[in-house]
């Protein structure tokens, strides 16, 4: 199966597997992007078109980036259907036919289209922000979803699960659900426990829309607070030693601090120039390191927001050598990380230069990984800092000596995209999931698969996500 493919059928079952916004419009005049163009778009195309894929450089997460366009020019034009690109693609006027490989749009879903350019293809995005009741119910599930996010709590207890709308707590021995806590996001790109255990940050939004900053009380399952950030969804949360503050990043190219205590926003650090999808702080929380779309690995001063300086190296970098980062993990007890993203090959960083940095200078690079079966989506440090996994859309988990780069384990059995990993704390197993919406916990030093489950309860008859 393509990359492409699986992208358009991760989506597709992302969003059908909860209630789905009609896009029935009324008069004209009364067609809104935020709430009947939109939809289409994430349902329908997304899955080609993510800051992670692009294809044909066109981006419709966003109003500007959908406006913005691709290699062949903005999709649409305010006011002029018959001079609009994307109405001519959607009908097959010109080839190929869009949704690439999928049914097309039907006469309704393009009419739609076609009125709200006739209308001049107005942005209601922001105004649309405050709409979004926190649901009180959790979704009912029609397939099991797609899942990017994984985090055990600190004491070994309870393995948190991102699905729709909600994290899913499971008894980490597997016997069942623990609780439900559920959100206004639609999406939870990143789940991590604060050092103490006693709250857990969720981090996502709705594509298009906003993103959300949701912070749990462990232990009672009450949402402490929920904030909304930007216009699109967050990625790579991640706590600072001292549980006092939170990262993220942004797709606005911003990494956002916030403190857990509720003071709100206390740090926007601009160092990226491309979507943030990783954050981690050094081991004394006084530095940050970030990646993303923009191929760098960047430190920062966590205090201040000042950039220190790439720890990878910037011709490889700024010539597209080592492609665009999607994942970051950092050793549990020094100040040295993992990044993994398009080119399908691991590498381990230093956040303190051996030597001063000079031209075409590598230093901070400790070791590079052999290449895996495609783009790396997770990775993951052993407890002990001794092994790392490493998932993604290959076919298998990979496990290796992190002072040596050998290769310990393989593990199977997931069909398509593996989105998260999470070592058990006690490093004995290793919890992982993805595209199929099945999680699945393995032995490390055994290999064997100790147990697999769905974890959502799924309307009866339905299908989970690789049926």
């Amino acid at each position: 199966m393509t990359r492409s493919l699986l992208r358009v059928i991760f989506f597709n079952l992302f969003v059908a597997n909860f209630w789905f916004p009609a896009f029935a419009y009324g008069q004209k005049g009364e067609i809104s992007f935020a709430r009947h163009v939109l939809p289409i778009l994430t349902a329908k195309c997304q899955g080609c078109h993510l800051p992670t894929m692009r294809s044909g450089g066109l981006l419709v997460t966003s109003y500007a980036d959908f406006k913005k366009g691709g290699r062949h020019g903005t999709p649409f034009v305010p006011g002029q259907p018959e001079q609009s690109l994307l109405l001519k693609h959607l009908t097959g006027e010109i080839e190929p036919r869009m949704p690439m490989g999928m049914t097309p749009l039907s006469a309704e879903e393009i009419d739609l289209f076609r009125e709200w350019i006739v209308e001049g293809s107005q942005d209601d995005s922001a105004a649309a922000l405050d709409t979004d009741p926190i649901p009180v119910e959790p979704p009912v599930y029609q397939a099991s979803p797609v899942i990017t996010a994984l985090a055990y709590s600190p004491d070994g207890q309870i393995l948190a699960v991102s699905g729709n709308h909600e994290v899913i707590f499971h008894r980490a021995d597997g016997t069942g659900v623990a609780g439900r806590l559920v959100g206004r996001a639609e999406r939870i790109h990143s789940i991590v426990f604060s050092p103490d255990g006693k709250v857990l940050a969720a981090v996502g939004g709705s594509p298009a829309r906003f993103g959300e900053v949701q912070l749990w009380d462990a232990e009672s399952r009450k949402l402490l607070r929920a904030v909304k950030v930007g216009t699109d969804t967050l990625f790579g949360a991640a706590f600072s030693p001292d549980g006092k503050y939170l990262s993220f990043g942004c797709p606005d190219k911003t990494i956002r601090l916030f403190d857990v205590a509720g003071a709100g926003e206390t740090r926007k650090m601009e160092n990226h120039s491309d979507w943030v999808f990783g954050t981690v702080f050094s081991v004394d929380g006084r530095r940050l390191v970030s990646v993303g779309r923009d191929h760098f690995v960047k430190l920062s001063e966590a205090a201040t927001g000042s950039f220190i300086e790439n720890l990878n190296l910037l011709t490889k970098a700024t010539f597209g050598g080592q492609g665009e980062l999607y994942c970051l993990a950092r050793h549990p007890k020094s100040d040295i990380v993992v990044t993994g993203g398009d080119d399908r090959t691991p590498r381990m960083y230093t956040m303190h230069r051996p030597r001063a940095m000079k031209i075409d200078d590598d230093s901070c690079l400790l070791r590079e990984f052999e290449p895996q079966g495609g783009a790396v989506e997770s990775v993951s440090f052993s407890p002990d800092g001794t092994q790392i996994a490493v998932g993604g859309m290959g076919e298998e988990i990979n496990i290796y000596q992190a002072d040596t780069g050998a290769k310990v384990a393989s593990l199977r059995g997931h069909l398509g995209g593996i989105y998260a990993l999470a070592f058990h704390p006690s490093g004995r197993q290793l919890a992982a999931a993805g595209f199929d919406g099945v999680v699945r916990i393995y032995d490390i030093r055994s290999q064997a698969l100790l147990k697999s489950f769905v974890p959502v309860p799924v309307a009866s008859g339905a299908k989970t996500s690789s049926q």
